[in-house]
């Protein structure tokens, strides 16, 4: 078996030695009959990251390094790994440090049990602030309530892949990457092993508040038609409370002659449905904005650099 390991890099020139180093400790006793190879994907990193690739690249042949031409995203980053990736099981693993390389032979080890995914599964997730914990345990559980397929709560991007799971990952060139609900929704014996995330070694997560919430969207329209639906239920509810609002204005009006003129009433009415109205239009934007960047069919990613062979797939 031959093993690929993909690292996506952004701006973390104080952990890419420490990394590369942990991952030889692990990775070299384990004699694999096919070797390792580590991809680094450098995705438009403004500190000195690229030049610590190619140093690495130049002491260790099993080094592969690929300088994408811009920030394209964590996910994006992780899908150029991926098509460049030739081992029979691929890791994909963080360059923080808070995923630890130690845990790859087990994930390894289940894998050859007979399964095509093995996810590691948080159980405990230090150094991250009460409001990430709350907000992130919020997300996956609400991803989960909502969508058609299983996605494994409290878990990232850290898992081993089979070789078949890499092909139908690559039959989904969708530009809006959720690469954790595209495994889930390509089925196959999935399962997972427990463990406790540590805190950031050095630097500044590329994380922001921004970047997780574009993500959340990216998972939920990716996998669940539920907010359109909500919108749908919601107009219909609100036409409904409105056409009864009518009539008792009319019957006030016409029947019983008891009503005050009031500006309150009118505006409450108008704020209430022109709210509701632009929810909904944005629920609905999010959804037609992906679908016409689909449509457009840019490449997902440009390669500015790298010292891998040229590969013809959704990247160029």
């Amino acid at each position: 078996m031959k093993l690929s390991v993909i690292i996506p890099i952004y701006n973390e020139e104080s952990n890419i030695d420490e990394l590369h180093r942990r991952l030889l400790s692990v990775l070299e006793p384990m004699a694999l009959s096919g070797g390792f190879e580590l991809i680094f994907i450098n995705d438009g990193s403004r500190d000195q990251s690229l030049p610590l690739l190619l140093n690495l690249a130049a002491r260790d042949t099993r080094v592969r390094y690929i300088d994408l031409s811009r920030n394209f995203g964590h996910q994006i980053a992780v899908t150029a790994g991926l098509d460049r990736a030739t081992g029979d099981a691929v890791v994909i693993i963080d360059a923080d440090l808070q995923d630890p390389p130690e845990l790859i032979p087990q994930l390894l080890a289940k894998m050859r049990e007979g399964y095509e995914v093995v996810y590691a599964k948080r159980r405990s997730r230090q150094g991250d602030s009460a409001a990430k914990k709350l907000t992130a345990r919020l997300f996956y559980r609400l991803l989960a309530s909502i969508t058609h397929i299983s996605i494994p709560v409290d878990t990232g991007d850290f898992r081993i892949i089979s070789r078949k799971v890499v092909e139908g990952l690559r039959l989904m060139p969708e530009q809006n990457k959720f690469i954790r609900g595209q495994i889930s929704w390509i089925g196959y014996r999935q399962t997972f092993i427990e463990y406790d995330r540590a805190e950031r070694a050095g630097g500044e997560t590329g994380y922001t508040y921004r970047k997780m919430i574009r993500l959340a969207l990216d998972g939920i329209t990716a996998f669940s038609d539920v907010p359109l639906k909500a919108a749908t239920i919601s107009g219909f509810a609100v036409s409904g409370i409105a056409f009864f609002v009518g009539l008792y204005t009319l019957y006030s009006r016409f029947i019983t002659h008891d009503y005050q003129p009031g500006w309150a009433s009118l505006m409450v009415s108008i704020l209430f449905l022109g709210g509701v109205q632009l929810i909904s239009v944005g629920i609905i934007g999010e959804y037609i904005a992906r679908l016409s960047a689909n449509v457009r069919q840019r490449p997902l990613y440009l390669i500015s650099d790298t010292n891998l062979p040229p590969y013809a797939g959704p990247g160029k």
